[in-house]
């Protein structure tokens, strides 16, 4: 763990699991949630909270993606393959979320100092680390190159990326995120998005370096660690952890006054991604 005392180590951690709400939750959904609860715990309304998410067959992109030349290619070619496609509003580069991915959202007060960039990152990586520490594997923090939404905290086992951290703050409070390939294949989903850029891009030069990218570089906990993990498997892991880490953990979900700050981070997430459709 890191040196400095870990963020993992809180009073409490209110946990609000939306791992099994089915194919009908939206993403849009997520991001709005991850907004709210950044506001709440900000404010001190609400103790950390650890939020888990499952999206089906969706592709998340980053605000550099929707400068792509041929954006409205790439998002035809990804909805005959069955995805819906959407903007998130964190930093990053286009993602797949679906039903082999686990998402978790860990929700800091940045009260007291704030919380530099890294710390939170570290966070997570120790989460991930103790999460997983009975398999006897070393889980690095480096920039995988050819892998999608490439970053200095992609986490792999042996060089194969399984998973990606953000970060969003707002008001005082901060969201470190992360998408967990648990089961399925790392380069099946690695290949959509090659394709995806292929068709968004083309050849045309472009400013910003879009990632090239090489499918065998990633893969899901499932293949690396030789165990067919299910989402429940991993969620219980967390759970565990987390219980271990603080004094206790607790059943979370938004309060009534809560609820119109998340319908207005709603709609806000919604105009955006309008704006995606009218391109």
């Amino acid at each position: 763990m890191s040196e400095k005392k870990s963020l993992i180590i809180q009073p409490e951690w209110g946990i609000m699991d939306q791992s099994s709400l089915g194919p009908n939750f939206h993403a849009l959904q997520s991001f709005a949630m991850d907004d709210t609860l950044c506001a709440s715990v900000g404010s001190g309304r609400s103790s950390a909270v650890a939020r888990t998410w499952v999206h089906h067959q969706t592709i998340v992109l980053g605000i550099q993606d929707t400068r792509l030349p041929f954006l409205q290619n790439g998002i035809s070619y990804l909805n005959a393959l069955g995805y819906r496609v959407i903007v998130r509003n964190s930093g990053g580069l286009a993602v797949v979320l679906d039903e082999g991915v686990l998402n978790v959202s860990l929700v800091f007060p940045e009260t007291e100092r704030r919380i530099e960039i890294n710390r939170g990152y570290d966070a997570m990586l120790d989460l991930i680390r103790m999460m997983f520490s009975q398999y006897g594997v070393k889980i690095e923090a480096k920039e995988i190159i050819g892998s999608y939404c490439p970053g200095s905290y992609d986490l792999s086992i042996k060089d194969k990326k399984f998973a990606g951290i953000s970060q969003r703050r707002i008001r005082n409070g901060v969201a470190v995120q992360i998408y967990l390939c648990v089961n399925g294949s790392g380069s099946e989903r690695a290949e959509l998005i090659r394709g995806f850029y292929a068709q968004a891009k083309k050849d045309e030069i472009t400013k910003f370096a879009y990632p090239d990218i090489q499918p065998e570089v990633m893969a899901s906990l499932s293949e690396l660690l030789h165990v067919p993990l299910t989402i429940q498997d991993v969620m219980m892991s967390l759970l565990q952890t987390l219980k271990r880490t603080s004094g206790s953990i607790y059943s979370s979900q938004l309060q009534p006054e809560e609820l119109a700050i998340y319908e207005g981070y709603l709609t806000r997430v919604k105009e955006r991604n309008d704006k995606l459709d009218e391109g």
